[in-house]
């Protein structure tokens, strides 16, 4: 196999890895907001609210502890979905999921907060991305046209 053969399938390789990677995080990041919009018809098919206090409030998670009306105290292990701008000792309406009892996978978000919070980081992401791999893609595609016209030459 001569330098060029193998160079121009290294190219096409390349150029498939890009694209697969590309939309590998597209799909994952639409899956994110799909997975956001499950969780809010969940709580929203048997909604339950309280007044929660944020035991910790980071960017990705915060903790929160609430009492349900049965007087049942609640830490979802999970935290509380949608929790940008909480701030440690603050106390907020949460909305949760009754039927699920268990701390463990409890589902809690903050009231008045839902999915749509989540379109403009998974939009972002998907845009950010593309513009990454287009001009990769582009320039891998253009080195092996290059390649194939020096091979015919």
């Amino acid at each position: 196999m001569t330098d060029t053969a193998r160079g121009s399938r290294t190219l096409r390789r390349t150029r498939l890895i890009v694209l697969v990677v590309a939309t590998a995080i597209s799909v994952l990041a639409v899956l994110l907001v799909v997975g956001a919009w499950r969780n809010d018809v969940t709580i929203d098919s048997d909604k339950g609210t309280a007044t929660a206090e944020v035991l910790s409030a980071g960017k990705l998670r915060s903790a929160v502890s609430f009492i349900t009306p049965d007087g049942v105290t609640h830490n979802p292990a999970l935290g509380v979905l949608y929790p940008t701008n909480l701030v440690a000792g603050q106390r907020i309406e949460v909305e949760y999921y009754k039927a699920d009892p268990d701390d463990v996978e409890l589902l809690v978000r903050v009231a008045g907060r839902d999915a749509t919070v989540a379109i403009v980081p998974a939009g972002s992401v998907i845009v950010v991305t593309w513009l990454i791999a287009g001009p990769v893609l582009f320039w891998l595609r253009r080195k092996e046209t290059q390649r194939k016209e020096a091979k015919y030459a």
